[in-house]
């Protein structure tokens, strides 16, 4: 994958959407930062900060994506890949639903997700090192750079959405702790039902985890 490096933007995933729409750059391919003055987070939320933490924005073509992988089901996807590359480098971190890193109970990072056209574009933001937007941090000496080849090493392999959500399964009873923003109330994930598509039922009511 083509991977472009800056020292600072305002926002990855900004960057990446507008440079596909002007077909500047073509996927596959990742940008990363190594500061970011005005990332976009989830629901609309910012998510930016200094250097020593991880910016970096993705853009795959939905073709490339497994034949079992529902476009709802990929910020579980994207995120729990990247969750599992960071077990590897030994950093103790867990994914709750649907794409919120956490260390033990506190959040340390997030992904989203946006379809452009035939091509898909996550972002990725973790705090490494430093704590920001109100979040936690890993304190890890992780080099965004080793993190973001890691990272895209494992993704490349496109495992089945049906191996990623047979071990996701099983960490999701961590996240029945917590609520979850849902039309802009916060819902109890205590009662959740997990779908196979990574959706969840609630209350009677079907969520779908896309971002």
């Amino acid at each position: 994958m083509d991977i472009h490096y800056f020292d600072t933007l305002p926002s990855t995933q900004t960057y990446l959407v507008e440079a596909l729409q002007k077909k500047r750059l073509n996927p596959p391919v990742a940008v990363l930062a190594l500061e970011q003055k005005a990332g976009v987070g989830s629901r609309d939320n910012a998510w930016s900060g200094g250097e020593g933490n991880f910016f970096a924005s993705f853009a795959v073509k939905l073709d490339d994506l497994p034949e079992d992988l529902l476009l709802s089901s990929a910020s579980i996807y994207f995120s729990f890949i990247m969750k599992q590359t960071l077990l590897d480098l030994g950093e103790n971190i867990w994914l709750k639903w649907p794409n919120d890193f956490y260390k033990n109970d506190e959040k340390v990072g997030g992904t989203i997700t946006k379809k452009v056209n035939d091509t898909l574009v996550c972002g990725i933001g973790i705090n490494l090192k430093k704590s920001q937007n109100g979040y936690s941090a890993l304190q890890s000496d992780i080099s965004p750079n080793i993190l973001l080849d890691k990272y895209l090493f494992a993704l490349e392999k496109f495992p089945k959405w049906k191996q990623v959500f047979s071990e996701y399964e099983i960490e999701f009873e961590l996240s029945r702790r917590f609520s979850v923003h849902i039309e802009n109330y916060q819902k109890s994930l205590g009662d959740a039902l997990l779908c196979d598509d990574g959706s969840l039922i609630i209350g009677g009511k079907k969520v779908y985890s896309l971002r």
